[in-house]
């Protein structure tokens, strides 16, 4: 299908460029960009007059719940509500029911994948069979299956002998692996940041030494097995310090935030208001400039979702026994134009921590806006609000801390490989 993507604003974080010129596609490619090629007739105009069009959101950590846990959410419910949100590619983890920790299940999830023909998914493997932390999967035959890399998603592994071979297993094949900074024994039962607030709510701590002494040994391993990790949602000021220093050092380590760590802080939970029950838990507000600081200098990577859709059931009850998570596909692109104009962030700047950031992480062509790439983008309105309300998410998940917030940036139509997966009727002022 050949389309014709007019009077917009192109912004291509990758170059960092931002223009107002037409965009044509052809064969799932974009064609050209300013003038139309040679011939070129289109199947379909879109209006892009006053909006902004830029490559399609990579989000590098968005569960889908499929298989095991479909009353959570199913794939067709979350491929919706990605390219409702401008998400064209994500990330998913193996905590699903069973764990994708063997070749044919993966090979299932990436068939149901394709039918659906929606956004692009690029799973992880399971690092050690049933994410039990004891015995190492097969890594190359997930590898073959479709595996982009390997992680333990929110289950640590207690034993370091154990990950020090994974490490090597990753290593020799040059594989990635994607850990979640936690020590096994200090992070067990935490339900909120160790700190005053959690005193005064009684609720269990994780202290951020958690996190750093999880780091600490994570670094010493990649010294000795020269093994390729990306840290997933660093949430302290000192995970951030000691990210800067290992990136100085020149460890082959990249590392992401997720977006609700950017904006919300551990005295957001309130009265124990179960939508804040997140893991890893919100910090304090230090934490929280430090992140900021972090994207800005560059030592945090990317941003992601980390939408986990959950049950309304599961988040009822007490703070503390609530299910942690929330859902994030159709708020990641609010959020971060939000935390860009509220910061005063070049929008080119915010988006390529969404778009070419993680797709240089996962080692995709997306995140960029040229002639000759995948036409995956995402068109919408900067300066239009919505209002973050259960019955406007397509995702089968309602629970999420911004319930109420106005939000910023409407996307008007999403495309994944020049065909047009979700597009929103727009009315000219």
């Amino acid at each position: 299908m050949k389309i014709h993507i007019q009077g917009g604003t192109l912004i291509d974080p990758a170059a960092g460029t931002e223009i107002r010129q037409d965009v044509f596609i052809e064969a799932g490619k974009i064609a050209a960009i300013g003038a139309a090629p040679a011939g070129f007739h289109a199947d379909k105009t879109l209006d892009a007059r006053g909006l902004t069009v830029a490559p399609g959101l990579v989000d590098l950590s968005a569960r889908l719940r499929e298989p095991g846990y479909e009353h959570k959410a199913t794939l067709d419910s979350e491929m919706h509500a990605a390219l409702a949100g401008g998400v064209t590619s994500l990330v998913c983890p193996p905590d699903t029911d069973p764990v994708l920790d063997e070749a044919g299940l993966v090979e299932m999830l990436q068939h149901r994948v394709s039918k659906l023909a929606r956004a692009n998914v690029h799973p992880l493997g399971a690092l050690t069979v049933g994410l039990k932390g004891q015995v190492i999967t097969e890594m190359v035959s997930l590898t073959e299956a479709g595996c982009i890399g390997f992680t333990q998603a929110d289950t640590p592994i207690a034993d370091t002998q154990v990950m020090l071979r994974a490490l090597q297993y990753a290593s020799t094949y040059g594989y990635a692996v994607w850990l979640r900074p936690q020590d096994a024994y200090l992070s067990k039962g935490g339900v909120a940041a160790s700190g005053a607030l959690a005193s005064r709510l009684g609720l269990s701590g994780v202290p951020v030494s958690a996190e750093t002494i999880a780091l600490h040994t994570l670094f010493e391993l990649m010294r000795v097995t020269g093994a390729r990790v990306h840290i997933q949602h660093v949430s302290s000021a000192a995970g951030v310090t000691l990210m800067r220093a290992a990136k100085a050092e020149g460890l082959p380590v990249t590392c992401d935030v997720t977006i609700n760590h950017l904006h919300l802080i551990d005295m957001d939970i309130g009265y124990f208001d179960a939508q804040f029950r997140l893991d890893p838990p919100l910090r304090q507000q230090r934490d929280r400039e430090a992140i900021r600081a972090g994207l800005l200098d560059g030592t945090i990577d990317a941003i992601c979702s980390q939408h986990t859709p959950v049950d309304d059931d599961e988040k009822l009850l007490p703070f503390a026994e609530a299910t942690p998570g929330a859902t994030g596909l159709e708020l990641f692109l609010s959020l971060t134009v939000k935390w860009a104009q509220d910061a005063g962030v070049p929008l080119a700047k915010a988006l390529a921590l969404v778009s070419a950031a993680p797709a240089a992480i996962v080692q995709k062509d997306a995140g960029r806006l040229a002639v000759g790439a995948n036409a995956d983008l995402c068109v919408f309105d900067a300066n239009a609000h919505w209002r973050v309300e259960p019955r406007a998410l397509r995702s089968q998940g309602h629970n999420t801390p911004f319930l109420g917030y106005e939000l910023p940036a409407v996307v008007r139509a999403t495309l994944v490989a020049g065909r047009v997966g979700f597009e929103r009727a727009h009315q000219h002022a």
